[in-house]
């Protein structure tokens, strides 16, 4: 979505693919902490995108009611992940 907002190019994703990475085949603290902050990096960049989103953008009432309708839909996507997680904490022993 911040590609859409910002007009960057396609395939301007920090990791190489579409819709699912290749992952690290080992699984060490420090491939989990780049992930972190690579998920940290992309939530900033897509909060700047939304805030820096010209006045003029908004001038345009079906566009500006389209992109409200996707950032929300971005939110929902968050939490619904973030729910996954939770779940997944909760049935999965603690010293994994």
């Amino acid at each position: 979505m911040r590609r859409r907002l910002t007009g960057d190019k396609r395939g301007s994703f920090a990791l190489k693919g579409s819709n699912f990475f290749e992952r690290p085949v080992e699984r060490t603290e420090s491939a989990w902490q780049n992930d972190i902050q690579l998920l940290v990096t992309q939530h900033q960049d897509l909060r700047r995108a939304i805030l820096e989103l010209p006045r003029s953008f908004r001038n345009d009432s079906k566009k500006w009611q389209t992109t409200l309708h996707a950032i929300r839909g971005i939110a929902a996507h968050d939490l619904y992940h973030a729910g996954q997680i939770r779940l997944l904490r909760r049935l999965c022993p603690a010293d994994l």
